[in-house]
């Protein structure tokens, strides 16, 4: 599905929380534009206005750059060296400017996308078109501001909570984190009713589903730590029979094989509009940018990379036939006779269609540095650039499957639990797990290992860390310095929050997050 922009005169370069400069900006009324008022008459402003709601994940502030650094390299499997030292200050908890570009783009994107699901919401119930239509676009909406603000809590805690159409002079409340979550469950409930077990392609093609929002909900109860609750929707998911891992891990992060029958939801990136703007309209590009910032020396700005600790865990157990597990090779780009573990090099690493020894040949930092190779896209060009064509998953069935597994081990079904993980390392070619090896803390235990080699850098980490209540006390915080020693200015009384922009604790009066 195409993200097409929603263009009203209100909504047009409009945030939730607004400067004084942009809410002039606002005041200057083009005549030539539809306004909020006269916009919603029919089922296509209904369709447009839920449309221009999905083109929120495309932005720099969500998933087309800035969420993966908040969520990828502030975790403990990757990090950054940046050159832009604001950028790397960011990663390293030690945020000066609470300003910053980055988390400002990530507020912005957020709220904006919100502004537009709550226009939907508050204006589509009036119009006068197919009942079935108007529920599924309503439903739409709700789950996406359900996401929108599922990112939000996690990363800043207690945040505005805005449920109808905001305007500057009339500023949403400012929520605790219990409040939002609360909301987050609401409108997914509220949505799995109305919307589609899938749809038939073409423009629909990325819409959320019944599964998408069953499995949010999931995850939404997982970080509450309703295991019970959470582990009731992953059942759901995996009894529709729906969903089933692809034969090929990599099949999750190339553009030939995305919306497969593994993904749940996914945003839409694409390279057809190669060196448009970063902006939100017509001339806008419609890719992806992480594989750029990501990419490896000579490709890309490297500004994200991962430790090496990620690497060992992948060479913890041999397949079985005794070679290195295939996810490593599919995930990340590594001097593959650096971490000699016993099992077979299987020859060198290719970067780019260039052996890993030769491309860094003479360079020794280079050499001994993991670079990210998953949402690369190595599999059929020499180079990066600011459009990527790879969908991002936001949420995919081996996750759910694992997820399934700790909130059952949680419950002390730790028998019950094990089935979902064979089910995933069956695909990398790795022996089953054994019911009586594992007690409930053995098995938790190993169910963080399987998240790492699973699903690290696909953003879930952070979500991780926090729900394991790793960033909770100086004890565990000693144990991640032990492998990233960007945790050595992690402070447990503020560092899990980011802090909230200054500029809107200047404006709106909201209280900033604790210690910053």
């Amino acid at each position: 599905m195409k993200y097409h922009t929603l263009r009203l005169a209100a909504l047009a370069g409009s945030l939730l929380l607004t400067t004084a400069c942009e809410k002039d900006f606002l005041d200057q009324v083009n005549p030539n534009q539809p306004t909020t008022e006269s916009f919603w008459a029919t089922e296509a402003d209904a369709v447009k206005g839920i449309n221009a709601s999905y083109s929120g994940l495309q932005q720099l502030g969500t998933y087309r750059r800035w969420l993966h650094f908040a969520f990828d390299l502030r975790s403990d499997d990757s990090f950054s060296q940046s050159p832009w030292g604001e950028l790397a200050d960011f990663t390293r908890f030690t945020q000066a400017n609470y300003d910053f570009e980055v988390s400002q783009n990530i507020w912005r994107d957020h709220y904006r996308a919100i502004w537009r699901t709550n226009q939907v919401l508050a204006n589509v119930p009036g119009i006068q078109m197919n009942e079935g239509l108007k529920k599924r676009i309503l439903a739409e909406a709700r789950f996406l501001r359900a996401l929108y603000y599922y990112n939000l809590v996690i990363l800043y805690g207690r945040v505005p909570l805005a449920l109808t159409p905001s305007d500057p002079a009339n500023l949403p409340p400012q929520a605790t984190e219990a409040q939002v979550w609360e909301q987050i469950i609401a409108d997914l409930q509220a949505a799995k009713p109305d919307l589609d077990a899938s749809y038939g392609g073409g423009n629909d093609t990325g819409r959320a589903t019944k599964g998408a929002a069953t499995t949010l909900l999931g995850k939404a109860y997982m970080q509450n730590r309703q295991w019970a609750l959470a582990s009731a929707q992953f059942t759901e998911v995996i009894g529709s029979g729906r969903y089933q891992l692809t034969s090929n891990y990599t099949d999750n992060f190339r553009h030939t094989t995305e919306n497969n029958a593994e993904s749940i939801f996914e945003v839409q990136f694409s390279d057809a509009k190669l060196g448009g703007n970063d902006g939100d309209d017509a001339t806008s590009s419609e890719g992806g940018q992480r594989s750029q910032f990501w990419g490896v020396p000579g490709a890309g700005f490297v500004d994200g990379e991962v430790r090496p600790w990620v690497v060992n865990e992948f060479l913890q157990e041999a397949t079985t036939t005794g070679r290195r597990d295939p996810r490593l090779s599919a995930t990340v780009f590594y001097n593959r006779r650096q971490f000699s573990t016993g099992l077979p090099v299987d020859g060198d690493t290719l970067v780019y269609g260039t052996g890993f020894q030769n491309r860094f040949k003479g360079n020794a930092r280079d050499l001994s540095r993991v670079y990210w190779r998953k949402y690369q896209t190595d599999y059929y060009r020499n180079f990066e650039n600011f459009d990527s064509p790879i969908n991002h998953r936001v949420m995919r069935y081996a996750d759910v499957l694992l997820l399934q597994a700790e909130a059952l081990n949680e419950q002390g079904q730790t028998s019950a639990a094990i089935p979902f993980i064979n089910q995933v390392r069956s695909r990398a070619g790795l022996a089953p797990l054994q019911e009586g090896n594992f007690n409930q803390g053995s098995l938790s235990t190993q169910i963080m290992h399987e998240r790492v080699t699973e699903l690290t850098g696909e953003g879930q980490r952070f979500f991780d860390l926090k729900r394991w209540g790793l960033l909770d006390d100086q004890a565990n915080i000693d144990q991640l310095k032990a492998r990233d020693t960007d945790f050595n200015s992690f402070q447990v009384s503020r560092s899990r929050l980011l802090p909230i922009p200054q500029t809107e604790v200047d404006l709106a009066g909201y209280e900033q997050n604790s210690g910053w």
